[in-house]
Order: C-alpha cells, then sequence, then structure tokens
C-alpha cells in the first residue's frame, strides 16, 4: 500500500463517502491514485470555492468528513473562503493539496503557484483549520493521519493535509484509527444532574437545537432527550432543518424579531433555556426583542457545559447527550404541541411573484410530492426559506458567504442521491451557478429556484441610495441549456406553478428556474430581520 491509498482508506474509514476536487500539475500524482484505486468517488467541478462548499455540504448532510481535493497554490489558496465557513460553522471538512515534492523545494528557486514562502499556504491553512500535517515522512505518516482525521470528526471543524508530490507513491503502513477521548464519567454525572436540576426548577424551560447536533449525528437522541423532558423545542436560525423528519416537540425556529412571536415569546421570557450546540453568533441573537442573559442559559457547546459561572471542560456534546438520557426515563409534563401552518396554496395568477409566493408554492410541491432537501445561498432566499415546512437544510446562516447554494447543492446529491432543490439569488449565482455544468456528467439533476431582482437586493436594503447594488437582468434560463439542463423565466404566479410542476415531472437534466422579483419586495421575515438590525444600529 502506498501513502496515497493509506490515507484513503484513512478517509473512507472514517466516514468520507466522495471526495470532490480540481486537479493541477502538483496534484496530478495523488488524483490519478484516487482514480486508479476507485476508494472514493471523485467529483471533479470548475472552480476551487465550488469544490469546497460541495464538499462542506456533503459534510453537514451526512454527518460525517466531506473532502475537497485540490493543488498547491493557485488551487488550494483559491478555497480559502470556502474553507474558512466550514471552520466558522463548524463542518468537518478534510483539505487535501497537493505540494511541491522534498527535492524541488531544495531547489532554491522560486516555484510557480508559490506566494510569500513554500509554507505560506500551510500557515494560512492554520487560521482557518483545527489540525494540519505535511506528509513528508512516510513512517509517521500512518499516526498524523490518524490524528488529524480523529480531530476533524472530534471538534467538527475543517484540517488540512499536504501530500509532496514526490510522496504520494511512497510505501506506508495501514492507518489505525485513534481512540476516543475517555469521558471523566464523575465531572459528567455532575453536569447532568446540575442540568436537570437547573431545568426542574424552571417554570419554562426550553431547548433550543444548534449546528452541533446535526454535526454530531444526534437529532434522533435530541429527539428522544426532548420527548422524556417534556420540553418544547426550538431551533436556532443556524440549525433550521434540525429535527425536520424526528418526533421531537418542534415549534419553530428562533429568530427574535424577525421569527413567529410565539417562538420569540417562548425563549425570551424562558427562565430555562437550553442551548444544545448553538453557536451564540449575531444571526443566531442579535435581534432578539428582548436581550437574553446568556448567564442564565444552559450552554453545550465547543466540547464543554457552561452554566451560569461556571464551565465543565471536556464535556462532549455525544457524551453529555447519552448523560441526560441515561438519567431521564419518563415524561413528567408533556409540551402541548401546537404546529406552525406554513403557506400553502398558491394562487396560480397573472400576479406578480413575491418571496412568499415562491415558499408557498415550494410547500405546496413538496405536499403533493413529499419532502426535498434544501441548499440555499444566503440572502432573501435564505429568509424564505423560513416559511418553507421543516426539510433538510444545508446554508451559510452565520458566516453568511454568496455562493454556496448552487454547489452545495451539488454536494448534497452526490452525498445522498436525494434531488435537492436550490434556493438562490442573482448575485451568488454569477459567482458559482456555472457549477452546474457539471451535472450532466454524473446524472446530478437538482432544481434550482433563481431569485432574480437584477439586484443585490438584501444589500440594498441597509443602504438603498447605492446604485452599485444594480446587476441588470442576465439571460440565465437561456443560459441553462448550454449547461445541460432546461430553463425558463418566469414572471407571474400562474407561471411559477407551471414551472415547477414540470421542474419536478421531469428527471435527469437540472431545471433551472428563473423568477423574476420585483426590485425591493422582500420576504416579510426578512423585512422583519433588517428593520430589526436597524433598531439596534440606531437605537431611540
Amino acid at each position: 500500500m502506498n501513502l496515497t491509498e493509506s490515507l484513503l482508506h484513512a478517509l473512507k474509514a472514517h466516514g468520507a463517502r466522495q471526495i470532490f476536487g480540481i486537479p493541477g500539475d502538483f496534484a496530478l500524482p495523488y488524483f490519478r491514485i484516487i482514480e486508479e484505486s476507485q476508494i472514493l468517488p471523485l467529483y471533479t467541478l470548475s472552480h476551487e470555492p465550488g469544490v469546497g462548499f460541495a464538499a462542506d455540504a456533503s459534510a453537514r448532510i451526512n454527518s460525517s468528513l466531506g473532502v475537497a481535493a485540490v493543488t498547491y497554490g493557485a488551487g488550494a489558496l483559491n478555497m480559502v473562503n470556502s474553507v474558512a465557513a466550514a471552520y466558522a460553522e463548524k463542518s468537518p471538512l478534510v483539505v487535501l493539496s497537493g505540494g511541491p515534492g522534498k527535492g524541488e523545494s531544495r531547489s532554491g528557486l522560486l516555484l510557480h503557484h508559490q506566494a510569500r514562502t513554500l509554507d505560506s499556504q500551510f500557515q494560512i491553512f492554520r487560521e482557518i483549520t483545527c489540525d494540519q500535517v505535511r506528509l513528508d515522512d512516510a513512517r509517521r505518516a500512518p499516526a498524523d493521519i490518524a490524528r488529524v482525521l480523529a480531530n476533524c470528526l472530534r471538534y467538527s471543524q475543517p484540517v488540512y493535509i499536504e501530500l509532496p508530490r514526490d510522496m504520494v507513491g511512497e510505501p506506508c503502513a495501514p492507518v489505525v484509527r485513534e481512540a476516543a477521548l475517555l469521558v471523566d464519567q464523575e465531572a459528567l454525572d455532575a453536569c447532568v444532574v446540575e442540568i436537570l436540576e437547573r431545568l426542574s426548577r424552571a417554570t419554562a424551560p426550553v431547548l433550543m437545537a444548534g449546528v452541533e447536533v446535526r454535526r454530531f449525528g444526534l437529532e434522533s437522541k435530541v429527539a428522544e432527550l426532548s420527548r422524556r423532558l417534556g420540553l418544547p423545542v426550538v431551533t436556532s436560525f443556524m440549525g433550521r432543518g434540525l429535527l425536520a423528519d424526528a418526533d421531537a416537540p418542534l415549534v419553530g425556529t428562533y429568530m427574535g424579531a424577525a421569527g413567529l412571536p410565539e417562538v420569540t415569546q417562548l425563549v425570551e421570557n424562558s427562565d430555562g433555556l437550553f442551548l444544545l450546540g448553538v453557536i451564540v453568533c449575531d444571526t443566531n441573537f442579535a435581534v432578539s426583542e428582548k436581550k437574553i442573559d446568556l448567564r442564565k442559559t444552559i450552554q453545550a457547546l465547543n466540547g464543554q457545559v457552561t452554566m451560569g459561572y461556571h464551565t465543565y471542560p471536556k464535556v462532549s456534546l455525544s457524551a453529555l447527550v447519552d448523560g441526560l438520557l441515561a438519567r431521564v426515563d419518563v415524561v413528567e409534563k408533556p409540551f402541548p404541541l401546537k404546529r406552525h401552518a406554513f403557506p400553502r396554496g398558491l394562487i396560480a395568477d397573472a400576479a406578480t411573484i413575491t418571496p412568499t409566493d415562491i415558499a408557498t408554492a415550494v410547500n405546496d410541491l413538496m405536499a403533493e410530492h413529499g419532502k426535498l432537501p434544501i441548499a440555499c445561498d444566503v440572502g432573501d432566499c435564505l429568509f424564505t426559506a423560513m416559511d418553507i415546512e421543516h426539510t433538510a437544510l444545508v446554508a451559510p446562516g452565520y458566516y453568511a458567504t454568496m455562493g454556496f447554494g448552487v454547489p452545495a447543492g451539488l454536494g448534497l446529491q452526490a452525498a445522498t442521491g436525494q434531488r435537492p432543490l436550490i434556493l438562490v439569488g442573482d448575485g451568488a449565482f454569477q459567482m458559482t451557478g456555472w457549477e452546474l455544468g457539471n451535472c450532466p456528467r454524473y446524472g446530478w439533476d437538482p432544481i434550482v429556484l433563481l431569485f432574480n431582482n437584477a439586484s443585490w437586493e438584501m444589500l440594498r436594503t441597509f443602504q438603498p441610495e447605492s446604485a452599485f447594488n444594480d446587476l441588470g437582468h442576465w439571460g440565465f434560463a437561456e443560459m441553462a441549456a448550454g449547461m445541460g439542463g432546461d430553463g425558463v423565466r418566469v414572471t407571474t404566479r400562474g407561471e411559477l406553478k407551471a414551472a415547477l410542476d414540470k421542474a419536478i415531472a421531469t428527471r435527469g437534466r437540472f431545471q433551472l428556474i428563473d423568477v423574476t422579483i420585483p426590485r425591493g419586495v422582500l420576504s416579510q421575515t426578512l423585512a422583519r430581520f433588517v428593520a430589526g438590525v436597524k433598531r439596534l444600529d440606531n437605537p431611540q
């Protein structure tokens, strides 16, 4: 077995199911082994940011390793933003980069794709990954690979692995997986007892589920825990899509002033708010109607639990949930659940289309044909997704990078085999929408709803006087055929329904529905979110 094969087998053993990549000269030797060994399937895309987003989405949807393979310098550095998004949002992404061989590194010549020094790339990725290794010693490589992949899963954050191109074929022993970290049982027991005591004293306890619940594959266990505790459950904004198919007392998504009033009041009036895997960031909490005193919450995140003024370190989310389940047997006070009614029944007339109409049309579609997983970009398409029935969703809700949606949708279909629905704005589509051209090679056939207001409309909401937010109308629908799909532009609600009906009935080609939305027309959720942010920026 050579070094690359040892690495590929280790990736598969740690949960990787495919590799997304773009080759380059420093990466050609290990790409050849990936292709010839067939240990993991390889999907090549068109631009490195899309590779990173697709691999990130595959990691998110399957709660397992995502793998992005690129070349040195021009490839890896082109993917920095995608990796930064995965780091910020705690996605277990493995970055594989080719690198200069040991011999050429000592040549004394500057090498093409080199930035400041040959180590510049390694140092840059040190900032946005939780562990890094250069595989320049085949004897040490198995232990290094085991450590890096263990940390990727342990912390659910990206890692960086560099393969010098003269090392890829070196003989190498198999990778032995690292043993799981031992749990301090006494500390865990004390933590569990204190949490249960705090929840029992609370008159209005609430459980908020965040992204770590999905990252560590805990949705079914958290659903069971919420039922046993009899607690109402909300998701954070970033956690939207969690528990969509689980039997949990889920009442909605907390968005403060931008969300449903009953959910906002439930969270902000709670005297026992249990934040389970919730990233405490501005998109989750910045527009709260009433400031939440986080010192009075229970926070389980980043491998520790904080209550009040003290912290239990080294308590993983998995161990905590298992510990709670071991001590809670029956429901003592089940929460009377009232499900939110999402908009349904689109009137298919000649009226112009609003974001709410899109959500209504999607809800109608899924009610008739079954749920679709959603890959969503940022902007009003993401806020519109809050009006769509709970279904699996991947989106950069905190890091908020544009360009995520389309390649993430491709990553979803490659990882799950399910047909995804992609929600994307016209500005983001200009960045990475062209990755749809890879669909015919792999048989992918996503349905793409392109929110087209010829504008960076969310930016305009904060600075309406600026003309640089104007984008103009591109012929996206007409371009679809050249990329191997079908495209249609719709301007009325009747046309939108007809296009969705045709799209769901057509398999084997991607379906691009270019939805014309009048400039200045926002979803109600985005309008409330913007008003909340402006109120914070300009307090009375």
